[in-house]
């Protein structure tokens, strides 16, 4: 009996953008949806890395000893906000599990004591999120602009962001496979 592809949206699937989605943030993204209601959905892209310079209040570089903290650009709803994306189950009342292992929250304290931790969990800060209206990312989904698959802590944080969607979709098979080869430049074709 063969396998039927993964169709469902929900909470703790990926939304990998289809090569058709050429415009920014979400040009070749991977968002890992952490929300989906009847009432709308969000999620955070977990494939964009970001260099930032934070203020010593939240991130003080020297105290940094933690080798798995990653910054990503979340999204393009506010850009501003931070929200953490981690593999710790020690704040279970300040954080909401979005697939096996990973977990979205937590406050200015438990950062703090994450990435001054040099065994500390696996942590990526998302800069914004991605939001959609009620029906609107079924209607992408149904138009073509994303393909979905099971979320996964090892994609999310033992991954190199770069590889993440070719990885993906060389994961899913069939006639993913053949996509992840398009070049990012096709004059190079």
């Amino acid at each position: 009996m063969e396998e039927a592809p993964y169709s469902q949206i929900q909470k703790g699937t990926f939304l990998i953008a289809s090569p058709e989605v050429d415009f920014g943030i979400f040009y070749r993204s991977v968002v890992l949806v952490c929300e989906h209601t009847a009432n709308g959905s969000f999620g955070l892209v977990i494939n964009k890395s970001l260099e930032l310079e934070l203020p010593e209040e939240i991130i003080n570089i020297q105290n940094l000893s933690n080798p798995h903290v990653g910054m990503r650009a979340g999204g393009p709803v506010q850009p501003n906000q931070m929200m953490l994306l981690h593999t710790s189950d020690a704040i279970p009342q300040q954080t909401l599990e979005i697939c096996e292992g990973v977990f979205l929250g937590g406050d200015l304290q438990f950062l703090q004591e994450v990435i001054t931790d040099e065994n500390g969990p696996p942590i990526n800060l998302c800069f914004g999120y991605a939001g959609w209206g009620a029906g609107q990312l079924e209607r992408e989904f149904l138009d073509g602009q994303w393909f979905i698959h099971p979320a996964s802590v090892r994609q999310i944080f033992y991954v190199a962001p770069e590889k993440i969607w070719s990885g993906l979709l060389r994961e899913m098979g069939g006639i993913y496979a053949p996509l992840s080869m398009i070049p990012e430049d096709l004059s190079v074709n």
